[in-house]
């Protein structure tokens, strides 16, 4: 039997296909938002809306696309790809001229019942595009320059749409996820040696175009800068947020004030506190042990993630899998390392915590690519 024919008949299919999803990543993903709900009603002071009840009814429709996602057979995702890739080109090209502003930046498209973020979707089809791409140029040929150039342009237009928003994190968000499914495709090591070095060479010039006509960072993302490298130079100015950060995540202590006994964010000095401060709220009313245990369940989910996507046979499905994992892993991360004072505050949302339509439904599109990856596996 050739390994095609092994392949077409050892998948499911119809209804037994819910048998084989990854059913330990839906629980994970599940508890993991309920703790989102939990601390959401916390925030808005014991009251459902504005904030726990639309995100509970986000969630319930993120899951459903989850599971219809998962039935659709790999092999078609692996042929949509480009055409998904595209489309979420074009959707940050409409945002350029139809999109609609928010906090001085211009990100999102207003559909009415809704406003789509096309650079959450684009961090998912990016990882789409670059997994059919590898599986397409096979292993012999992807460290030669001209196939490395290649995905360099398919990660960096996107990049440079999102950065003119401007959204300086989702856009490194962009970079780091897109060079990661270069190297976990097997890109020889020399080429991130060099992005390094030219890395170290932009942050020079960076810090050395401020004040100048050639200036290339936002005033603004200047100021985050200067934030994280000394928060206590401007207390109740540019470094307010992350200051106030601070003594929310101290005053938690081991185990916390209790749950709706968080003084920082009940008495609105937390900023941000149902989006991308939302940890530190956890943290204050459930201390270390909150903390860690919310870190538990994403280092869970990664895990299965990891085992899922090194076991699969199939190149694309196997680099997908691993990507949307690296994807996950990059939003916990830098949200937490931002809170926490150890990255600058770029704006990241904490996965499945922070409030926001766009960025739950679109990561639990990308399980759903995940589970169909996991479920139409070779056996």
């Amino acid at each position: 039997m050739s390994y095609l024919e092994y392949n077409v008949k050892s998948v499911p299919s119809g209804l037994s296909k819910v048998l084989y999803l990854n059913w330990p990543i839906v629980v994970l993903l599940t508890a993991i938002a309920s703790v989102g709900f939990l601390m959401l009603y916390s925030v808005a002071g014991g009251s459902m809306t504005p904030w726990a009840e639309p995100q509970m009814k986000r969630f319930a429709i993120g899951v459903f696309l989850m599971l219809c996602v998962a039935m659709i057979p790999v092999w078609f995702l692996r042929n949509v790809a480009g055409v998904a890739y595209a489309l979420s080109v074009l959707l940050l090209l409409a945002v350029e001229f139809f999109g609609s502003t928010g906090m001085g930046a211009q990100r999102w498209i207003d559909l009415g019942f809704m406003r789509l973020q096309p650079s959450e979707l684009t961090k998912i089809t990016l990882i789409m595009f670059l997994a059919a791409y590898y599986d397409w140029v096979g292993v012999k040929r992807i460290s030669r320059p001209i196939w490395v150039l290649i995905p360099v342009v398919i990660i960096a237009l996107p990049m440079y749409l999102t950065l003119r928003q401007p959204d300086l994190g989702t856009s490194l968000l962009l970079a780091f996820g897109g060079g990661g499914v270069m190297f976990l495709a097997g890109v020889h090591w020399a080429y991130f040696a060099a992005v390094i070095g030219a890395g170290a060479g932009l942050v020079s010039a960076v810090f050395k175009s401020r004040g100048t006509e050639w200036q290339l960072l936002k005033d603004y993302q200047y100021r985050r800068i200067d934030t994280f490298i000394d928060p206590a130079s401007d207390p109740l100015g540019a470094g307010y947020h992350i200051t106030q950060s601070k003594i929310a995540l101290g005053s938690g202590g081991w185990t916390g004030r209790g749950y709706m006994q968080g003084t920082q964010s009940r008495l609105n000095f937390l900023p941000e506190k149902h989006t991308d401060f939302i940890f530190t709220t956890l943290a204050e009313e459930f201390g270390f042990i909150g903390g860690i245990s919310l870190l538990s369940l994403y280092v869970m989910v990664l895990v299965f993630c990891v085992v899922s996507g090194l076991s699969n046979k199939d190149r694309f499905a196997s680099l997908l899998t691993m990507g949307i994992g690296l994807t996950f892993f990059l939003f916990f991360a830098v949200n937490m390392s931002m809170v926490m004072g150890l990255a600058p505050v770029v704006g990241v949302p904490l996965p499945m915590v922070s409030y926001g339509g766009s960025a739950m439904i679109v990561l639990l599109l990308a399980f759903g690519l995940m589970q169909s990856a996991h479920v139409h596996r070779p056996r």
